[in-house]
């Protein structure tokens, strides 16, 4: 069988492994000037590969496609990745949280190796070559138009990514095709990714608080709520525990959402306001904006201290039970109104994708249009942060390329 693959990215670069391995004749084709132009971003630039964690733990951290991507997962989990890697030559090491980088911290040195691993089973690669459109005829996959003329193929991979980092070449087009095939593709939002709010909090900016409890409310019901590292920006907040949000409400409207940050989780209220009091009693002929810098960094309790309505000039004699008591619960829950997430440019992943229901989870192959398959960011699939997202990329590429058929 005759397998095009489009994208050189995570999912690409397995699907043609997979695909050459067995037996097919695969050609990968890559718009940019090189392969893995979004690998040598992630992590930082180190590459955060995946979470050596097993796959029932690894499905938790999905939050969209659990369901579908469970067979997928489970035929080729964390750990025959990294055995795979390790394999073809890529030293690879475990960090806190169970996240996986290669030994040298270069992403490149990932890219490498995927390539190095389909040169190995005989893929053959075309660089800046753009696919303009697919060739479909009667529901099956008849062949490509690329800017360099039109290759004819038996299957065709779809491995294009989603939105997110559009200057990395992820420009909708997998999308584009998915459509123009007749399939349904959901509405695409930027996933882990800062939050705007309407609360100006540029005072803080560059501020990162560890160990606060950040929760989100939908109409009063409590729908995030964990503890971890939260950074304040130019236009709102940011930081793992932000990122995390994000991919639970990228597809709410923000008007129905309400946050809270306790600063404190480890304090209730009664420790925290003994505290509270004590500071102002011992500091009793200090003003409020460096007393509070005893809870807080400096700037951040500036915003406390709006927050809870307290004159930073005010001395600390001065401070009513009232103001103290209103500190203490504007400790314990920092209000911010959500406006927007921040945008695609930002987003590390793209929430949203072609419909599950119009996909294979065993093969990836579309049920719609008989030899085209679709795998990594350009499905409805996402998940947190910690390699979980390039797990599935290589999971779904790796079932799509072992999911076409002999002949």
């Amino acid at each position: 069988m005759k397998v095009v693959v489009v994208g050189g990215g995570a999912s690409g670069l397995m699907a043609a492994y997979a695909a050459a391995e067995e037996g097919h004749e695969v050609l990968l084709l890559e718009k940019n000037e090189k392969l893995g132009k979004k690998i040598y971003i992630t992590g930082k630039g180190r590459c955060n590969l995946t979470n050596d964690c097993p796959p029932d733990e690894f499905l938790q951290n999905v939050v969209h496609g659990e369901k579908f991507l469970r067979g997928a997962i489970y035929k080729f989990p964390p750990q025959k990745m990294m055995s795979f890697l390790e394999s073809f030559g890529l030293p690879l090491k475990t960090e806190r949280g169970n996240r996986v980088f290669p030994v040298s911290d270069h992403a490149s040195d990932v890219t490498k190796t995927l390539e190095k691993a389909c040169k190995s089973v005989g893929v053959a690669f075309k660089l800046e070559t753009e696919v303009q459109k697919i060739d479909v005829l009667h529901s099956t996959m008849r062949g490509i138009i690329t800017n360099a003329g039109e290759i004819f193929c038996d299957a065709l991979i779809v491995a294009t990514g989603g939105l997110s980092y559009p200057s990395t070449g992820s420009t909708g087009d997998g999308l584009r095709f998915a459509k123009e095939a007749g399939h349904t593709v959901s509405l695409c939002v930027p996933s882990l990714v800062g939050l705007e709010t309407e609360e100006d909090l540029s005072l803080a900016q560059g501020v990162t608080v560890k160990n606060c409890v950040l929760t989100c409310r939908r109409d009063g019901k409590v729908i995030f709520s964990e503890q971890g590292e939260l950074l304040f920006t130019h236009y709102g907040v940011s930081g793992p525990l932000v990122l995390s949000l994000s991919a639970y409400i990228n597809r709410l409207p923000p008007a129905q959402l309400r946050l809270g940050i306790d600063f404190k989780p480890a304090l209730d209220e009664g420790v925290l306001g003994a505290r509270v009091l004590r500071d102002l009693s011992e500091r009793k002929n200090e003003r409020m904006k460096n007393i509070i810098g005893g809870l807080l960094p400096k700037n951040l309790g500036r915003l406390v201290l709006d927050a809870a309505r307290i004159d930073p000039e005010k001395q600390g004699n001065a401070v009513t039970r009232e103001e103290r008591e209103g500190l203490v619960r504007t400790l314990k829950c920092f209000p911010l109104t959500p406006k927007a997430l921040r945008g695609f440019g930002e987003a590390v992943v793209t929430s949203g994708g072609v419909s599950l229901a119009e996909i294979d989870p065993k093969t990836m192959q579309s049920k719609l249009v008989k030899g085209l398959y679709f795998c990594g960011e350009t499905l409805d699939v996402d998940a947190l942060t910690g390699g979980f997202n390039l797990q599935i990329a290589f999971a779904t590429g790796y079932a799509a390329g072992k999911g076409i058929p002999k002949e």
